[in-house]
């Protein structure tokens, strides 16, 4: 369940219908889609599995209308170590509501938090997780909610490297993003963490609009207070889009198999299995290792944030191309 709630300019080749390059420009062709990239395999495999889709002389050949790609986000699209971001709100959240709550001094799993136990807070488990968000996420209007995450986007800080949450997204993906996008696919996040904290930042940091985050969700209800029509957070969640909750929430909300998409954990197994397996026609699924320690992190197996040892052992026999951050990538965030 931890994993389960929470779990851009860039040089790319032209889109269809834009003009032509002028007089004495760089012929487009020439211009490298994905800089960040290291020439490799990797890349090579990329490029070839875009080209194949997009070329109507190709037997893989994919109509605009198909080539969907999903994408994870903690992990795979920004920082997740040393624990996912919106953990670390939900924690902050629960330490401010303290000040109004002062019998969660002695109450679990608050008291842990209040305190920074660790050790307590991981023996609270699920059940203790599932009170945190509740404490955090709900009781309010989904306007007050929506001011409140972007408060602390706005003033937080990674533990580590210091700069805002909404910069530590990796440079190489944004490329890619726009790389799909300039070649007729439509691109989409699918979290585990909270279909309404993802909004908050999609478009602004990755390009991609708030109709197209598929996350976790928290029930809501209409109701009118003091003459004024709002939209009230319960404390219920209505659907946990992790594991085999993504294939669901991709179905509900795109109603198209992905032909692409890319995680980095066990809880993007079933995307990428109902992406690739069984299906007709070109589909590529991805894989980041985070196997860079002096940039990053560099964790897999045995991590309680991000594991990846199912998918990992599944890539070889499924087709799976593992990204490796170190050997693949000349870059990791952006520089500002």
């Amino acid at each position: 369940m931890l994993a389960a709630f929470f779990v851009l300019s860039c040089a790319s080749s032209q889109a269809p219908g834009a003009t032509e390059p002028q007089a004495g420009a760089e012929p487009q062709a020439l211009v490298d889609p994905l800089p960040s990239w290291n020439d490799n395999s990797t890349k090579a495999r990329i490029i070839d599995f875009v080209r194949a889709v997009t070329d109507p002389e190709d037997p893989a050949f994919v109509e605009p209308a198909d080539r969907v790609a999903t994408f994870d986000n903690d992990g795979t699209l920004w920082v997740e170590q040393p624990l996912y971001t919106e953990l670390a709100f939900a924690l902050h959240r629960v330490k401010d509501l303290a000040k109004v709550h002062p019998e969660w001094k002695d109450q679990q799993p608050f008291k842990a938090v209040i305190e920074e136990d660790r050790d307590a807070l991981v023996s609270a488990g699920t059940r203790g997780l599932i009170e945190i968000v509740m404490a955090s996420h709900t009781g309010m209007s989904t306007t007050l909610f929506d001011t409140i995450v972007a408060e602390w986007l706005r003033d937080s800080r990674h533990p580590k490297l210091q700069k805002p949450y909404t910069e530590l997204h990796y440079q190489p993906q944004l490329e890619l993003l726009r790389y799909l996008e300039a070649n007729g696919f439509k691109t989409f996040i699918v979290s585990g963490g909270s279909v309404e904290f993802i909004r908050m930042f999609s478009e602004e940091v990755y390009g991609i609009p708030r109709e197209r985050v598929i996350g976790t969700s928290i029930a809501t209800r209409y109701a009118v207070q003091a003459g004024k029509p709002t939209l009230l957070r319960l404390p219920e969640i209505d659907h946990v889009d992790d594991k085999a909750g993504k294939p669901v929430g991709i179905h509900q909300h795109i109603g198209r198999r992905p032909i692409l998409a890319f995680g980095n954990s066990d809880g993007d197994f079933q995307m990428l299995e109902w992406t690739t397996v069984g299906s007709a026609g070109a589909r590529l699924g991805l894989l980041l290792h985070h196997d860079d320690a002096e940039r990053e992190y560099a964790y897999d197996r045995n991590s309680k944030i991000g594991k990846l040892d199912q998918a990992l052992d599944a890539a070889g026999q499924s087709g799976w191309l593992i990204v490796s951050m170190k050997n693949d990538w000349n870059a990791v965030f952006t520089t500002k």
